[in-house]
């Protein structure tokens, strides 16, 4: 019988809300065992966060160098680690677990430059590991489905992009002095060189690409920070050029007044309309030019794509946890194929990599660099 894979964890410990995403993801299609952990740098927390998870006290660290080098000379090391830390972390962590031989999983976003980025892709290029991202809206069932229809050509040529990514739980006005204590988002030198940029709007742009398989060429942005002592910004809007003509706009915001987690994609084809909320992620809607708008439904859309992403029958709703828990699958799937020196499957390789990390710190890289120009034309670099 195929066993789990052996997993670990850098940061995610007591208190942390995306911690604890990823360890259920892991266990939702049961490819996973957690064994190992560095929960945090201070060892009395690592160590309790450790225990907490039933993880035994040898193998939780507090320096995540150590338990990389311990862990790739274990015959039962982790085969696997998740990274859930600040983002200045995501780099110099990934790296370590990297050179010794272990797979990563990597919430968004890659790292805080292009340049880290870039040496993040060669380095896992180089050692034949995986490097999985964890966009988690690209684990919905519907938007696999969208995906595929787009590449059957069922929208017709793509026309127009409206992208949208927004809440508001920056929305209140903060002390001076900057944020709550102990929350990294508007410090620089933690969260890097955007706010909500590198929070949400590498998701929106990330959403676009995947399911209308288009890049801009081009991006005109402005960036905004509405609330005082904040240092980062916390609203985003871009217009994008398309090498087809296509033209698109992407909003992202953590001040959108009354919005929890509106994740919203409508593309505009030649022969029809998709629209997707993913506060309603049992629902795609189709509109056929001149026709009549219609619900697609998870379990009712035929798409291989969508069967691989959906568990449940049709009628019983699916969400957040479970499309997070599709990318731990496909990433379980691309790690034993690796391990057994087989093909990847099919169905397994619409899971985001470090290539897409890379793609997304690309488009942030030219998002700055337009608003530093004065919200002028800038061209994303490859």
């Amino acid at each position: 019988m195929q066993r789990r894979l052996r997993l670990g964890m850098v940061g995610g410990g007591q208190g942390a809300f995306i911690g604890a995403v990823h360890r259920i993801a892991a266990r939702i299609d049961d490819q996973y065992q957690l064994v190992a952990g560095a929960l945090s740098s201070d060892p009395a927390r690592a160590l309790a966060s450790g225990q907490a998870l039933h993880i035994a006290p040898e193998r939780s660290y507090s320096d995540y160098r150590a338990m990389a080098q311990a862990e790739a000379a274990r015959a039962d090391g982790i085969e696997a680690v998740a990274i859930v830390t600040p983002n200045y972390l995501h780099a110099p962590v990934a790296t370590a677990f990297l050179e010794a031989g272990i797979h990563v999983i990597c919430d968004k976003p890659l790292a805080i430059s292009l340049q880290e980025g870039r040496q993040l892709a060669a380095l896992a290029q180089e050692k034949n590991l995986l490097f999985a991202l964890t966009h988690t809206y690209s684990g919905y069932p519907l938007l696999r489905h969208a995906r595929a229809m787009v590449e059957a050509g069922e929208i017709g040529e793509l026309r127009l992009v409206q992208v949208e990514y927004s809440q508001d739980w920056l929305a209140e006005a903060i002390a001076a002095g900057g944020m709550a204590e102990g929350n990294w988002h508007n410090d620089p030198s933690k969260a890097g060189p955007g706010g909500t940029l590198l929070d949400v709007g590498v998701h929106a742009y990330h959403l676009a690409q995947f399911v209308s398989g288009q890049t801009p060429q081009q991006l005109l942005a402005e960036l905004s920070t509405f609330v005082p002592n904040r240092t980062l910004d916390d609203h985003v809007q871009v217009m994008l050029r398309y090498a087809n003509g296509a033209k698109g706009t992407l909003w992202a915001s953590q001040v959108a007044t009354g919005c929890e987690n509106t994740v919203r994609l409508r593309l505009f084809g030649s022969k029809a309309q998709l629209d997707f909320d993913q506060e309603q992620p049992n629902e795609l809607w189709f509109t056929p030019q001149g026709g009549n708008r219609q619900r697609l439904r998870p379990g009712r859309v035929d798409s291989t794509a969508a069967a691989h992403a959906t568990r449940v029958p049709a009628g019983h709703p699916e969400g957040y946890l479970e499309a997070f828990a599709q990318l731990y699958l496909d990433a379980a799937l691309t790690i034993r194929a690796l391990q057994s020196g087989e093909a990847v499957p099919a169905a397994a390789r619409a899971l985001p990599t470090v290539l897409d990390g890379v793609a997304g710190l690309a488009f942030a890289e030219a998002v700055l660099r337009s608003h530093a120009g004065g919200a002028q034309w800038t061209t994303l670099e490859k």
